[in-house]
């Protein structure tokens, strides 16, 4: 007997999105043709609960996946990543973030988690991004010059930061706010210790000058940002200092252990402090190019990447409450065992 049931078309897209699969990829994998797909995720026409049944199989969701209410939320201008990066690696990324978005926003719901009062700053001529750097750190606290765990000082403000595979090394972070603007900061677990706490930075700066504010087409945020996050993790009046001696590898190889950012970060630092004249940065560019360490700084120098706990602990605050074990989660937030591990684990 054909019986059909009732599914949010959206949660399909997605769903298919996530997995990074085309249309007509999916069709194949379920036997129906492309044409038919875009009918269901258009919601043109209904399906049948063998056909749901095949759509979980395929994609790797639990059939309540596709019963769950909502719209995708659309994308944001605030990715730190490539200049170039094609819509197919994009879009995985952005549909397994909208799902984590219904998960902080179901817990912080369900906790009654308040949002966190965070500094906002508007950029102008007097606030420029340094100096909001600077009133940032103040305001949090972090009085010696190398923040020692950042991702810890974001959570302590309430900042809900996740890390999973981007499945590309093109796209490092990504920031987002719930329905209620709870904010949540999105990192490539990919990413190098060192790479993955200036990005970190990056994100903090897009929320704290820009997301929450109408900002002007003509700024450049993404500079704006980069400007904050130079400033918050080598803040000038404290580096300085390293920089007198004159900027050579080694020193740069020194400092990337002290300060926990890259070598290539502390180049343009030291050149935007005014510590290299163009022939000098043309030059060290050049020595990263020839000893090939331009993309990858040697091994022996990694910073370890720190791991998000907020998340974590809401989730065992919430299984505290409830008495619920992961499987049983699972079957609520209506994701597999090995995405919770994958985000959550």
């Amino acid at each position: 007997m054909y019986m059909t049931v009732e599914i949010n078309p959206s949660m399909i897209t997605l769903a298919r999105d996530a997995r990074g699969l085309t249309q007509q990829e999916l069709g194949e994998k379920i036997r129906l043709h492309k044409a038919n797909i875009s009918r269901i995720e258009n919601g043109e026409t209904h399906i049948s609960s063998d056909t749901l049944a095949a759509l979980s199989e395929a994609l790797g969701y639990p059939p309540a996946f596709f019963k769950l209410p909502g719209d995708i939320m659309p994308s944001s201008l605030s990715y730190r990543k490539r200049q170039q990066v094609p819509v197919k690696l994009l879009s995985p990324i952005e549909a397994q973030i909208n799902i984590i978005r219904r998960h902080v926003q179901f817990l912080s719901r369900t906790l009654q988690k308040q949002q966190p009062v965070l500094p906002l700053f508007d950029v102008d001529d007097n606030n420029t991004p340094a100096r909001i750097a600077t009133l940032v750190r103040r305001k949090w606290g972090t009085e010696t010059p190398v923040i020692d765990n950042l991702i810890k000082l974001a959570e302590q403000q309430g900042i809900i930061i996740c890390s999973f595979d981007f499945g590309t090394e093109r796209v490092d972070c990504r920031s987002i706010l719930t329905d209620d603007k709870y904010p949540v900061i999105f990192l490539n677990s990919t990413l190098q210790g060192d790479r993955q706490r200036f990005s970190l930075a990056y994100e903090l700066a897009q929320l704290l000058m820009h997301t929450y504010t109408r900002v002007p087409h003509h700024r450049d945020i993404s500079h704006e940002a980069n400007l904050f996050a130079a400033e918050f993790l080598m803040p000038e009046k404290d580096i300085r200092k390293d920089f007198k001696q004159g900027i050579t590898l080694p020193l740069l190889g020194e400092l990337k252990l002290k300060w926990k950012v890259s070598m290539i970060a502390l180049l343009y630092r030291a050149d935007d402090l005014g510590f290299l004249t163009p022939n000098q940065k043309r030059y060290l560019v050049q020595q990263f190019n020839q000893q090939k360490i331009r993309r990858r700084e040697p091994p022996e120098l990694d910073i370890p990447a720190e791991k998000p706990q907020l998340m974590r602990q809401w989730l065992a605050e919430y299984m505290g409450k409830t008495k619920l074990g992961i499987i049983q989660v699972c079957d609520l937030l209506a994701i597999s065992a090995a995405d919770y591990l994958e985000y959550y684990g």
